[in-house]
């Protein structure tokens, strides 16, 4: 468990955080540039001593004011991971990963070290020197690293921020790896929403220096209110699902709490666990059940909120035990009178579907 309750100040701007993490998995520490994300995470690093609060890990008490308690960053056993990687150029990889290895409190045995190279995918980049590298190479020697120094905790600021779109998505499925199967509380900052909906278990605003929404991804990013908080129409919805069957003409089935959706066809087997993504503008609403259309995925619902701003929609849905976003204009919205309570059905024309968990990136 993380426990974060600090105030800091500094010319023209003010810190006051809390919020509590129970679980292992990723918590995004989402806002706009300016919001106080990297102060937070520098203060929990140790490199910023705060002026008034209490940090503590896994019981572990960091910082307490009160009884002037402030645990050295090098006591701390924090593994972090910036956007620049901040590789050692001189020496190899493999030397770049024994760094973070010798510098641990508790060194990892040979089979965990093997255990790293395998979950990043670092064996064949190991004689070479970071100029030999892509940048998403860097960050994922930069993350072994981090893991060889056995932290309690992994603080990710911004680590795909120096990245372009490509860069981005060949790192992107070994960070899912990464929290998939290390089982290691992560703190990842990020200004970028896409990455929060594919990678966050949990979820925390930071706007001007203080919390304004926290919880489960799951529930947040279909929750109209948490729109609001980021003042930005609601991204749509992320919610779990199972590989239920692969079907005729190249299709999947999945299963999820609301009744089933059809991909393309996946190499994920039966029974894999999926995160699936459906952007606001993706889902289309209709008062009647559509006869002869095209897109494979109708799912009954119910209007749980609308949020009408400008010349559009939000409306909030609920299918089975999962909330869905659906963007309609406001002129729809209007002409077929939809509001709370209403029923109808969801037309569902894209899906996005993220790596299995405990699979291996591409």
């Amino acid at each position: 468990m993380i426990e974060i309750d600090i105030r800091h100040e500094f010319p023209g701007f003010a810190l006051d955080a809390r919020f509590t993490v129970a679980r292992p998995g990723i918590t995004a520490l989402f806002g706009p540039s300016g919001a106080g994300k990297s102060t937070l995470v520098n203060a929990i690093a140790g490199t910023l001593r705060p002026r008034e609060g209490f940090i503590a890990v896994d019981g572990r008490v960091l910082v307490d004011t009160a009884s002037g308690t402030f645990v050295p960053p090098r006591a701390r056993r924090m593994g972090m991971v910036f956007q620049d990687a901040r590789l050692f150029p001189h020496m190899s990889v493999e030397n770049n990963l024994r760094f973070g290895w010798r510098r641990a409190a508790a060194k990892a045995g040979a089979d965990e070290f093997a255990r790293v190279l395998d979950l990043l995918g670092l064996q064949s980049l190991l004689a070479r020197r970071p100029a030999r590298l892509s940048g998403g190479e860097k960050s994922r020697v930069a993350l072994g690293r981090a893991l060889l120094s056995s932290p309690r905790l992994l603080l990710l600021d911004e680590p795909l921020a120096a990245l372009d779109a490509a860069r981005k998505a060949e790192i992107l499925p070994w960070l899912e790896r990464l929290r998939d199967e290390a089982r290691l509380p992560m703190i990842y900052v990020t200004h970028a929403l896409e990455e929060a909906m594919r990678l966050a278990d949990h979820l925390i605003l930071l706007r001007d220096g203080r919390v304004t929404a926290q919880g489960a991804a799951f529930d947040l990013l279909s929750d109209l209110e948490f729109a609001h908080a980021m003042r930005a129409p609601a991204p749509g919805a992320v919610f779990a699902a199972t590989v239920k069957e692969k079907r005729a003409g190249g299709l999947t089935a999945l299963a999820f709490d609301g009744g089933e959706v059809i991909v393309g066809r996946l190499a994920a087997p039966v029974g894999a666990k999926l995160r699936v993504r459906l952007r606001a503008e993706d889902v289309m609403l209709a008062l009647e059940e559509p006869r002869a259309i095209s897109a494979n995925n109708l799912l009954a619902a119910t209007v749980t909120a609308v949020d009408a701003h400008d010349s559009e929609a939000d409306v909030q849905l609920a299918v089975g035990g999962v909330k869905l976003v659906a963007r309609i204009t406001r002129g729809s919205l209007e002409r077929l009178a939809i509001a709370e309570g209403t029923r109808l059905y969801a037309i569902v024309k894209s899906v996005t579907v993220d790596s299995a968990i405990g699979g291996h990136p591409g």
